[in-house]
């Protein structure tokens, strides 16, 4: 499989679609559509999770209802497989806690003439040290 010469656009895309969804509560369940029922893996603040129904429970217990989210940068890189590379960092804030960085790296796979969310590695940026 050649590399996507739209790679930039579609994660730029993609970026934005996933957090409009991600970022209303209401909405929040319908991200299940984007992860695989089980080909899928994230990992939330260092807890691994795999397949969609797992991942879903994660991000349907979140307890916040309000976001603030500014996106810095997103950087995305096409992959040998047709495969779609995307490293998000932002500021986010959560009901009426501090803001704090963030980074996010989704890979997205194709699928049937689209994609699917293969991986998804989410991390505030603390650097608590002891």
């Amino acid at each position: 499989m050649a590399l996507n010469p739209q790679y930039e656009a579609i994660g730029k895309g993609f970026v934005q679609q996933y957090y409009a969804v991600f970022d209303d509560p209401t909405q929040r369940g319908n991200l299940v559509n984007l992860y695989g029922a089980e080909n899928s893996f994230m990992t939330f603040e260092g807890t691994q999770l795999q397949g969609a129904a797992k991942i879903m429970e994660k991000l349907n217990s979140l307890q916040f209802q309000k976001i603030n989210r500014i996106i810095t940068g997103v950087d995305s890189q096409p992959m040998f497989d047709g495969g779609i590379l995307i490293n998000v960092l932002g500021r986010l804030q959560t009901d009426e806690d501090m803001p704090h960085a963030y980074v996010q790296t989704f890979v997205l796979k194709p699928i049937e003439g689209s994609f699917f969310l293969q991986h998804d590695i989410f991390r505030l940026v603390l650097h608590d040290t002891i």
